[in-house]
């Protein structure tokens, strides 16, 4: 990346014994072929005892890196805020904790989840909430140090939460992006163990902007965060060329890469029990973009396709993304060990690659529904 400003180098990070067992890396970050595990349902909809069952089985097949947040469980709520974390501190005592990698998030700019701290009307990335955040995420999850800390979101206005359009009456003044890495410098020199510091961008401006700041420590780079590649165009669209590797080579981890479960096609079927079972019928309003939109449809396609050269929904989904060369990692989520047990296995026994003419068919649905999620 080019560097013009050394005042906003991160340095002294502490090295994870977790990271530093790994080998392949992209950039200074810790990149992987494998799978985040997403905690973010427990202690919503799963007890303590299931977050644990999935978080064994997860670990038992080569999966140690755990996708958490001190927003989560999701839905947020001021009653179950921490919970997952909770749940995953409780885990990590019969663990050999140099060899599992926690990944956390700092929540970013909010009026409506300022009971996530102590005395605050508004959540910031600034100094203080990033200080208070990182404290009780170390005390809930019951270690010394955290692997990846994320900014969960922007502190500016962005359009994200099922906003598509970017409306110019909401722009707001952000905390600038150099104040950020300079709170998090601050964190560090006061003995907070951070061995990573990701900053998750979903759009053009950021990517733009930190090229201007330095990033100089060589666990602490870019990274990009963005849902279903196949409903949620943005990322291959417009940011590709700016992630080459050949440009500023910033890797892309993908959270959700099943639609919120849209693209196992359950919610095709509204009488089945997994789609009475879902989080998007359990949460009415929750996500709400993939229930009322022209989603479902397309997401019917997709299964045909899959149907058609013998793939389950899952397989082509996860497939897909694992695929694609820009992809470091991604992020899939379960609430019961045998959902767990399809996404791995759709993971590893899934054709790699995919055959030309999957490609080409998938290809074929793409071009003419473009980001579905939207209408």
């Amino acid at each position: 990346m080019t560097t013009t400003s050394s005042t906003a180098a991160i340095t002294g990070c502490y090295t994870s014994p977790s990271l530093s067992r790994n080998t392949r890396t992209c950039n200074g970050v810790y990149s992987t072929r494998r799978s985040f595990t997403a905690a973010m349902t427990f202690g919503e909809q799963n007890t303590e005892k299931e977050a644990h069952d999935i978080l064994n089985y997860s670990f038992d097949q080569g999966i140690n890196i755990l996708d958490t947040a001190e927003a989560y469980p999701i839905p947020m709520k001021k009653e179950t805020q921490g919970r997952t974390d909770l749940y995953i501190g409780s885990w990590l005592k019969t663990q050999p904790r140099d060899k599992v990698i926690i990944a956390t998030k700092v929540c970013g700019y909010s009026e409506r989840s300022s009971y996530i701290r102590d005395n605050a009307k508004v959540l910031r990335v600034d100094a203080s909430n990033i200080k208070e955040s990182v404290e009780k995420s170390l005390k809930r999850l019951n270690t010394d140090y955290i692997d990846l800390l994320q900014i969960h979101w922007p502190d500016r206005y962005v359009a994200i939460f099922g906003e598509f359009t970017y409306d110019f009456n909401k722009w707001r003044s952000g905390v600038p992006f150099e104040d950020q890495l300079k709170a998090l410098q601050e964190v560090i020199d006061e003995g907070k163990k951070l061995c990573c510091v990701l900053f998750s961008s979903r759009d053009d401006f950021s990517l733009w902007e930190r090229p201007l700041y330095t990033i100089t420590t060589t666990l602490s780079r870019d990274c990009i965060s963005i849902n279903s590649l196949i409903l949620h165009i943005t990322y291959v669209v417009d940011l590709v060329e700016v992630c080459h590797p050949n440009n500023y080579n910033i890797g892309l981890l993908a959270y959700s890469p099943l639609g919120g479960g849209n693209l196992t096609g359950k919610y095709l079927d509204p009488k089945s029990d997994a789609s009475k079972k879902g989080r998007l019928n359990l949460f009415p309003g929750y996500m709400e973009r993939y229930n009322s939109s022209y989603a479902k449809e397309v997401t019917s396609k997709y299964v045909e396709l899959g149907k058609k050269h013998g793939l389950s929904p899952v397989e082509l989904a996860l497939g897909f993304v694992r695929d694609r060369p820009f992809v470091t990692s991604s992020i899939i989520g379960a609430t019961s060990v045998d959902q767990l047990k399809e996404d791995i296995d759709a993971f590893l026994m899934s054709p790699r690659p995919f055959p030309p003419e999957i490609m080409q068919e998938i290809e074929y649905i793409f071009k003419r529904n473009k980001d579905p999620a939207i209408d």
